[in-house]
């Protein structure tokens, strides 16, 4: 067996005075954590017959879960001149992301078990982080022909999803639901009406027509998630809405769940952060799908988290090599390379008073664990032994050259951080330590 599946042959770890916040559990103190053949084995008290042979000295930092990111683009297979899995995976593991969850819009699309099972190999020889696939809804992304999704999910795939590629029609939209359905798969579902879209990059509002740049209305999204949500309770399918950008969507979901609609919902770190106002000055590092919108949707994204409408903070992390950001901001490709910014803008709320420590945690671990339905995101006994360890106090800045994924696309070169991971374990391994 090669890379993280060689979980029976990780040395016995004792993690020493870390304040331990595992929210699946409900554990928020000092103890010391005992990790054995890959799983977490007690806390506080040594098992029977343990016997450390790696010790860390956790005292005066946070020891945590692994971090779950919903969606992360690995880049592998078809565009590895952006970036690898060995690549992405390793710069995943630096910032305490022990598992990472790839859409299906890689080249060749994820429509059969052939791909899957290409993905997972090449994941497992690297053995960093886990790498987990959603399969494509439609053969191609094509948004007409259903895939295989019994034999996606037989593969190993968690759920399904068409990416950002639009579907033919509602009809193909409820017939992909009712499959889904029947054989019990989470449906990812990034809200965006493709009419409504009309080849916009940026928000459509006042700035966008002071630029001169194409918007991309509210309305694209909220209709889009209107029509979602009345097939969804009429398919009774268990669906996930991807990356959410307007305070408007918050509400209908609010709504949707009080009505018993299974449904949950992620925002990307950046859209909690970054507004439109930022686009100002045509920079494509800007340029992200769905757009940045007003600082009101930017408050309603935040309120939605803290109150748990929203259930988890992803990365949406999109590296893309230098040329890619070069060419008129219209034409220019869309995301962020956010890997190693997911930690410390998500700690940056609990810094201005938006979620508490343990709540933070929870959209970063447990949450996203649950909805992709993997057996993560928890230090309880008998889990696997993913551990995040950070010191909540060590300021550090982003510069090009403290990045380690291949895409140095991100706007937040320059920000200043709290909060630095010193340790990633998967599997009871530890995969890095900041020596520094």
């Amino acid at each position: 067996m090669t890379g993280i599946e060689r979980e029976s042959e990780t040395p016995a770890t004792v993690i020493r005075g870390a304040r331990v916040i595992d929210p699946a559990d409900g554990v928020d103190g000092v103890h010391d954590l005992f990790l054995q053949n890959g799983c977490v084995a007690a806390l506080d008290r040594a098992p029977p017959g343990f016997r450390a042979e790696v010790e860390i000295d956790a005292r005066d930092r946070v020891a945590c879960p692994g971090i779950v990111d919903l969606c992360a683009r690995l880049r592998e297979p078809g565009q590895e001149h952006k970036a690898t899995i060995a690549s992405e995976t390793a710069a995943a593991v630096r910032a305490g992301i022990t598992s990472v969850c790839c859409p299906p819009d890689t080249r060749p699309v994820i429509d059969t078990p052939a791909v899957v099972e290409l993905i997972r190999r090449r994941a497992e020889q690297q053995g960093a982080a886990r790498v987990f696939t959603v399969g494509a809804l439609t053969q191609g992304l094509a948004g007409s022909q259903l895939t295989e999704m019994a034999a996606l999910k037989a593969a190993g795939c968690v759920g399904v999803s068409n990416a950002p590629a639009p579907l033919a029609s509602l009809l193909v939209l409820r017939r992909a639901l009712e499959y889904a359905a029947t054989f019990d798969l989470t449906v990812f579902l990034q809200a965006e009406e493709p009419s409504l879209q009309d080849g916009g990059c940026v928000h459509e509002g006042a700035l966008a027509t002071r630029l001169g740049l194409p918007g991309i209305p509210e309305a694209a999204e909220t209709a889009a998630l209107a029509a979602a949500l009345a097939l969804i309770e009429q398919t009774g399918v268990r669906a996930h809405f991807c990356r959410l950008s307007a305070a408007r969507s918050v509400r209908m979901v609010a709504r949707a769940r009080h009505d018993g609609v299974p449904v949950s919902a992620d925002v990307c770190a950046h859209q909690l952060f970054l507004t439109e106002t930022d686009v100002a000055e045509f920079n494509a590092l800007y340029h992200v799908r769905p757009p940045l919108r007003t600082r009101h949707d930017r408050d309603g994204l935040r309120e939605g988290l803290a109150q748990g409408v929203l259930d988890a903070v992803c990365s949406d992390h999109q590296p893309h090599e230098a040329d890619a950001k070069l060419a008129p901001f219209p034409a220019t490709e869309p995301g962020i390379s956010g890997l190693e910014t997911l930690l410390p803008l998500t700690l940056r709320l609990v810094e201005e008073g938006v979620l508490d420590l343990p709540t933070a945690i929870a959209r970063l671990t447990v949450d996203p664990a649950r909805i992709l339905g993997i057996p993560h995101g928890t230090l309880a006994p008998g889990a696997a032994a993913d551990v995040c360890i950070f010191d909540p106090r060590r300021p550090w800045r982003l510069d090009a050259d403290t990045l380690h994924s291949r895409g140095r696309n991100t706007p937040f070169l320059g920000w200043e951080f709290t909060g630095r991971v010193t340790h990633t374990l998967v599997g009871g391994r530890i995969v890095f330590e900041d020596r520094g």
